[in-house]
């Protein structure tokens, strides 16, 4: 074995999160990891004969960031079936996609999107109509997803499900109605995403391969926004192990680019000590290697203490079973050595089980487990001391970012000024990370975590939280780096750009800790490293990509004209108004959804302009541009 390293990248501006190193300028990597890190004159001296050398060219590198909270096993499978509107900044932009992936989608399939945005990130500020969506599709499904709290079915899509005036009313949500019964074609959670779930798992799913196919786009998708690593939270409809198959054989062809740990999440109500009393007899806590590793249980340890984070919907209450059923489920774990993690909404729910977590550890200690709560939007000052007596985490998202109106509308703004209150969680020493909860909730994309946790704004521009709330940049890139290796229980291993971690990291697209605040949520990576592997190059380093995919499959997906987040697949299209900052700032400023050939949605520049284009009563202004026709 060669001591030579087996790649260096040089002449860099390398950000390392090292407090006694910050800034360096070259790294040597041998076998995944970092073995030198350092000015160019320390580390070039190490290359062998056969050693790889990049340049950097003086751009900024960023340890790779890591998500604590993702559902990437169960998105993967569906990935390349889904029309995303993630970061889409227009409601007719949005409807423009639908109409072109309807006319390309062939029958029995579904037009899908599922998720991942909010109303409030279109300049219109709502969904579309029923109508809009039936005049559309009048013959192909489509089923659209809103947050948790509602989807939308065409009158194809409803038959497809075969939801018709008969059909019961299910449990945990509604099906609404006409004056005859009939259905409309809107489903509603009430008070949870049950209905929704079940509704999607009705549609055409893709074969194996398809699915691998899938899987590898969406971890493409990701390493173009520089993710490195999550920590998946398993998922409603996600069964251990067969929906795990397609990361497996990833994983066994050494062809995953996005480390994964991931959580085993019960599919039983009533029956999730079953669930965990086998998994912890046949899966061991860690078991696999640094790209696909168990990491415990959860997010769902009971359905009894699933508080719905639906805030347009009142505050459920939690049976009086949840206790005792979370209390049998816990103490299996804390005997078996695992971690868990505990989705929760409401300092209630949080209360309820740090009861059941105190009682159970009296009796035997979670000393030396990494336990901890995932959301916490309305966590208390004494559930957070509770939580740090007991020795665990907190793992933040940002659903807050699309749901922040609706919380807002309901509590009030003074209420959502800490929604969660991670200053004061870090304040208190607590151990808290930073994720999406992507793909349904929110977006995958971490750069709006990121913009959200250092501006405190909705994607719909709401501020929601003041000055003495908001983070940093290095504090919350840190949230996104070195703080989500405790989740995982990597601490030392990963997050920071030293040796002896692993080697993975990014180049962002424009400086990070100086592009004006707004900007934040609109970086990607031109370069994405996970073991010293380039797994994502474009631009200026397009030519040291080492991961080429196959196109994605099948032909007609969505995947293959949009690509991912803000359609960057169509920058003439609608990624035109949704990949950059100015674009969006314009169009939300005159308030229309469409721009023109010559003014783009700079409307007031042409009003104000001395040619010809700024009088709309001459025939060039009033006729010659579509921006007197909006």
């Amino acid at each position: 074995m060669s001591d030579h390293p087996d790649i260096i990248f040089r002449n860099g501006q390398i950000m390392t999160l090292e407090r006694s190193k910050p800034v360096a300028s070259a790294v040597a990597i041998r076998e995944g990891r970092f073995i030198a890190v350092g000015d160019d004159e320390d580390v070039m001296p190490l290359a062998g004969s056969a050693t790889r050398i990049i340049d950097l060219k003086r751009r900024q590198v960023l340890p790779g960031l890591l998500d604590n909270h993702t559902h990437v096993v169960r998105g993967g499978l569906s990935y390349n079936l889904e029309l995303r509107w993630d970061g889409v900044r227009s409601l007719a932009d949005a409807l423009d996609m639908l109409k072109y992936q309807v006319s390309i989608t062939p029958a029995p399939q579904w037009v899908r999107v599922v998720g991942g945005f909010t109303e409030h990130q279109f300049v219109e500020k709502r969904l579309p109509t029923l109508e809009e969506i039936n005049a559309i599709a009048p013959d192909t499904p489509v089923f659209l997803l809103h947050l948790y709290d509602r989807a939308l079915l065409n009158a194809a899509a409803l038959r497809a499900v075969g939801y018709v005036r008969d059909t019961p009313e299910p449990p945990g949500g509604e099906i609404v109605r006409d004056a005859s019964g009939n259905p409309k074609g809107l489903l509603i959670a009430k008070p949870n995403a049950t209905i929704l779930y079940a509704t999607l798992a009705k549609g055409p799913k893709l074969p194996l391969d398809y699915q691998v196919n899938s899987t590898r786009h969406f971890m493409r998708e990701l390493n173009r926004l520089g993710v490195t690593g999550v920590i998946d939270a398993g998922g409603g409809m996600q069964n251990y192990p067969e929906d795990y198959e397609v990361i497996q054989k990833l994983a066994d062809a050494n062809q995953i680019t996005v480390r994964l740990a991931y959580n085993l999440f019960t599919q039983k109500p009533r029956q999730e000590k079953e669930d965990f009393l086998k998994w912890t007899s046949s899966v061991k806590y860690k078991q696999g290697n640094d790209y696909f590793r168990h990491n415990g249980a959860g997010e769902m340890l009971v359905y009894s203490a699933a508080d719905f984070e639906d805030f347009r919907q009142p505050r459920p209450d939690m049976p009086p079973q949840m206790e005792s059923e979370l209390e049998d489920v816990v103490r299996v774990l804390v005997q078996n050595r695992w971690p868990w993690r505990l989705h929760a909404t409401y300092d209630k729910t949080i209360s309820r089980a740090l009861d059941v977590f105190e009682k159970v550890h009296r009796d035997t200690p979670l000393t030396g487990l990494n336990w901890f709560f995932d959301h916490a939007e309305t966590i208390s000052d004494e559930s957070i001391d509770r939580i740090a007596a007991l020795g665990g985490g907190i793992a933040v998202q940002h659903r807050m970012a699309y749901q922040g109106e609706y919380f807002v509308e309901r509590y009030g703004a003074r209420a959502a000024e800490a929604t969660p209150p991670i200053k004061r969680m870090l304040e208190k020493g607590v151990k808290v990370s930073a994720g999406t909860d992507a793909t349904r909730v929110a977006s995958y994309n971490p750069w709006v975590s990121l913009s959200w946790m250092v501006t405190g704004k909705t994607l719909g521009g709401m501020q929601m939280y003041p000055q003495c709330n908001l983070l940093d940049r290095e504090t919350a890139l840190r949230m996104w780096t070195e703080n989500v290796a405790w989740f995982s229980n990597e601490e030392g291993k990963r997050g920071r750009i030293s040796v002896g971690q692993l080697a993975d990291f990014i180049v962002p697209s424009r400086d990070y800790f100086r592009v004006p605040e707004d900007d934040i949520a609109f970086l990607t990576s031109h370069l994405t490293v996970v073991g010293g592997r380039v797994v994502y190059g474009e631009g200026e380093f397009a030519e040291h990509d080492d991961n080429p995919l196959p196109p994605a499959m099948p032909d007609w997906s969505p995947t293959r004209t949009f690509k991912g987040y803000g359609a960057w697949g169509k920058p003439d299209g609608a990624g035109r108004n949704s990949l950059q900052p100015l674009n969006y700032r314009n169009m939300a400023a005159c308030g229309c959804a469409t721009s023109c050939n010559l003014h783009g949605h700079s409307h007031a520049d042409a009003w104000a302009s001395s040619v010809p284009a700024s009088d709309p009563k001459s025939f060039f202004g009033a006729l010659g541009c579509s921006c007197w026709m909006a």
